[in-house]
């Protein structure tokens, strides 16, 4: 289980995640928490380009962190990587690549080279959700692509913010989030039907009070310290709520961010390291 959140500004874009991983049994029961899971990339280093990951952490043996890294090497152009690279079908132009293009390649990797491959009828509970976000070549603002793999399908690329749109979009496990921001949980539904509505008439009362109840907590000139500081904000929040909800604490662990800004490129504000952090090598 996770929690993503991103934040789109003026300046940039932040992301950030836990760390959680669950392993569950054939019941659907939590048997196993491991709290040191990557689920934020770089996908092409230095440039404006990244990745978060949410829902199933692997694809067969691989790892979506791993995975991910294979994907970096296909994107990146040969003058950036070691002399024994092969140009690809996925290398991008430096001059006119765009992240829906990206995403798109992410798709075409993950799912058809690798997802299929590995479970060619599908698997009916697997859900995994990869966001790419950053800048398009020659662009002025930051995007934020989606692609969700469901079983035997794969959607998308699908635009998570249009060119107006700006401020949190969350993902995974968003029960605290859509209390704290939209003013509902996510049986609000079922509590009006429950409660006699019909069940358009909830539909159409619950959209109507999400309308009222939301908190705005963002301008698009927000700084980007600022939009730091909220997606860790909100992480942060989502991993409490878990850990102290009578349940198994799926969101928690380290809270890596990252941001993605039009010149500064890719940089990490808060990571895991697996030692002292002067020693470690940006990957």
């Amino acid at each position: 289980m996770t929690i993503v959140v991103t934040i789109r500004v003026n300046d940039g874009v932040v992301l950030a995640a836990d760390s959680a991983t669950s392993f569950v049994d054939p019941a659907g029961a939590v048997v196993k928490v491991y709290n040191n899971a990557n689920k934020i990339f770089n996908l092409v280093k230095v440039w404006p380009i990244g990745a978060m990951t949410y829902g199933s952490g692997g694809i067969g043996s691989a790892s979506i962190a791993t995975l991910s890294k294979d994907l970096r090497e296909k994107l990146t152009p040969p003058q950036f990587m070691a002399p024994h690279y092969q140009k690809g079908e996925y290398e991008l132009d430096p001059m006119s690549y765009t992240i829906e293009d990206v995403a798109a390649k992410a798709k075409k990797f993950l799912f058809d080279e690798c997802y299929v491959k590995e479970y060619p009828n599908g698997v009916p509970n697997y859900y995994m959700g990869y966001r790419v976000c950053g800048y398009s070549a020659g662009s002025v603002l930051p995007e934020v692509w989606e692609i969700l793999i469901n079983g035997d399908k794969c959607e998308g690329p699908n635009r998570i913010y249009e060119d107006s749109h700006f401020g949190p979009r969350w993902a995974g496990e968003t029960e605290a989030l859509d209390r704290l921001i939209l003013g509902l949980g996510s049986r609000a539904h079922e509590a009006l039907v429950q409660l006699g509505l019909d069940p358009k008439i909830a539909t159409d009362t619950r959209d109507e009070l999400i309308n009222k109840l939301c908190v705005p907590l963002h301008l698009p000139a927000m700084p980007i310290q600022d939009a730091i500081d909220l997606a860790y904000f909100l992480a942060d929040t989502a991993a409490k709520f878990t850990q102290f909800s009578l349940r198994a604490p799926t969101v928690g662990g380290p809270i890596e961010v990252a941001t993605i800004t039009k010149h500064e490129g890719f940089k990490w504000v808060t990571r895991k390291h697996y030692y002292s952090a002067e020693f470690n090598r940006e990957s």
